[in-house]
């Protein structure tokens, strides 16, 4: 298990995710801690108190975030045919107010919150999946796209108001979009009208994009989070070696 952490800014650039042990984990009905960070719910909001060092390079990572959702969603999407999988917005459209110790930084915005789960690894499930958020006018929109490890493809659109409630629109047209450096393919979904393009690349590793990209939805030109994950590549031998550089082990 681990809290895994990304700052992506002008000048600033961080990356944690360090996995410990069961003996690093402890929870209740409304706080969870690893290690030394901790996530709990304070009223309205989760606060995540974090103290982390970053890799390859160790620098420490230590703030405090506050999340204040506009509304609750209560859905839980099943995104494989053998129902192995889950995903759940918990909060589809949030104000965020981050003040970072260290690194020296301080901001508020609008965020997402949502969570996973399933019962088996996701190179198990899948072969592919492209994912994506973007705030529009009345809330947000997510679009799954997903290839299961039998080829099996499916597409998932839902809208969620800023109270939290959702609706399940056509999914527009797959629009190709370039690939990264290590050859993660990447793809999104955008409605005739509208461009697709990819803004910056903030993650670009042997099996996972994290990207800003531009599309349109519903009718509205936004910029999205995009994910595009190769899950095939998860357990291949060089991803292994590679992984402790990035994903450190701690007993503790």
């Amino acid at each position: 298990m681990s809290v895994n952490v990304a700052i992506y800014g002008r000048g600033v650039r961080r990356w944690t995710m360090t996995e410990r042990g069961r003996q690093a984990l402890s929870r209740n009905a409304t706080a969870l801690s690893i290690g030394p960070s901790s996530l709990r719910w304070t009223g309205d909001a989760l606060t995540l108190d974090l103290d982390e060092v970053s890799a390859p390079l160790p620098r420490r990572v230590s703030g405090r975030i506050r999340l204040v959702p506009e509304g609750l969603a209560s859905r839980v999407v099943t995104l494989d045919a053998a129902g192995r999988h889950q995903w759940m917005p918990i909060a589809p459209s949030a104000r965020v107010e981050a003040e970072f110790r260290h690194p020296d930084l301080r901001f508020t915005g609008h965020g997402y919150f949502d969570t996973n789960g399933g019962s088996e690894p996701l190179s198990a499930g899948f072969a592919s999946w492209t994912w994506s958020r973007a705030a529009i006018a009345d809330g947000s929109a997510v679009l799954y796209d997903t290839v299961e490890a039998s080829g099996a493809r499916r597409s998932i659109a839902i809208a969620y108001d800023r109270t939290g409630q959702d609706r399940d629109f056509e999914p527009p047209p797959r629009v190709p979009l370039p690939g990264t450096l290590w050859q993660v393919p990447r793809e999104t979904q955008c409605e005739r009208g509208g461009t697709a393009r990819i803004r910056r690349t903030l993650e670009d590793t042997p099996f996972y994009a994290r990207s800003e990209i531009q599309t349109r939805l519903l009718g509205q030109d936004t910029v999205a989070v995009h994910e595009s994950l190769a899950a095939g590549r998860v357990d291949t031998t060089i991803v292994r070696m590679m992984l402790p550089w990035r994903m450190p082990r701690r007993f503790i």
